[in-house]
């Protein structure tokens, strides 16, 4: 079984539990009734919308091999090369150069934005596509889906928890006082729901296959850096909606601010040193 898919059944039963603990201890029988509700419908969105989330995001559109043929030719072959279902190819219109991959099997998709297609010359594009095949095939995307949903679900709760009543005390400032809880007790869960679904050796994992795969880790290493230096050019726009979909990329969006610690990657000097190590291992060896 893959590692993506024992985390992604991990993480959506440790949230499920929380879930539930917290209503109980909010609300006893009507917040566990809530709670429940809530994870019911956490699991029929990851069923039906995980996939998607991120690429709506980040206002993804798909395209095709008319559109797009060089792009097309380069993800197939390197999909051949890794012995792997080529993914539905996606394209967002935003200027900061990055990728991301969601989904698995059929249902996979690879989106690359128009800032990494003019940031990257093919060379280094080919290592990023092969990155994010590479999470494909161990289906890290599935625990990204999971993340993906079960964070813009949290956040999503954590505005509703300063507008909605809780508790059945009659007493004003009880449930503004529940309220505030809520509010303190769902940001740190999303904090670890990213960091538990998204563990940062498997971008050292996929780092590695694509170098593998391609036969060049130089190129993925000058990739990582010249996606940083456009991502300084060009931020992402720092909005709520887009904070879930943010672990799936190939380097982190939010290097700064606040929004920092919701980053589910390894610092891009480490990886840039480890793909550079294995290079001289590969010349040596």
């Amino acid at each position: 079984m893959h590692v993506g898919l024992i985390r992604a059944i991990g993480l959506f039963i440790g949230v499920a539990v929380v879930l539930l603990v917290a209503g109980w201890l909010c609300a006893e029988k009507t917040g566990l009734q809530f709670a429940v509700t809530l994870v019911v419908c956490a699991a029929i969105l990851v069923h039906l919308f995980g996939d998607s989330l991120a690429l709506r995001a980040m206002r993804a559109r798909p395209v095709g091999e008319i559109e797009r043929p060089e792009l097309y030719r380069m993800v197939r072959e390197l999909a051949t090369a890794a012995r792997q279902p080529m993914p539905r190819l996606y394209l967002s219109p935003i200027r900061s150069p990055n990728a991301f991959a969601t989904g698995t099997g059929r249902r996979a998709a690879l989106c690359c934005t128009t800032g990494l297609l003019r940031t990257l010359d093919e060379r280094r594009l080919r290592a990023v596509i092969a990155h994010e095949l590479a999470h494909i095939k161990a289906a890290d995307t599935l625990a990204g889906s999971v993340t993906v949903t079960l964070t813009g679900l949290i956040t999503a709760l954590s505005a509703l928890a300063l507008v909605l009543p809780l508790g059945d005390s009659e007493e004003t400032d009880v449930p503004e006082l529940l309220g505030g809880l809520m509010v303190a007790l769902l940001a740190p869960l999303a904090f670890l729901v990213v960091r538990a679904g998204v563990g940062r050796q498997s971008e050292f994992r996929a780092d590695e296959q694509a170098a593998r795969t391609t036969g060049d880790p130089e190129a993925l290493a000058e990739a990582l850096l010249a996606i940083e230096k456009g991502m300084r050019a060009h931020p992402l726009p720092r909005r709520r909606t887009l904070l879930p979909a943010a672990h799936l990329m190939t380097t982190n969006p939010f290097p700064t601010g606040v929004w920092r610690l919701f980053a589910a990657h390894p610092p891009t000097e480490e990886r840039v040193r480890r793909l550079r190590e294995l290079r001289r291992d590969w010349d040596l060896g």
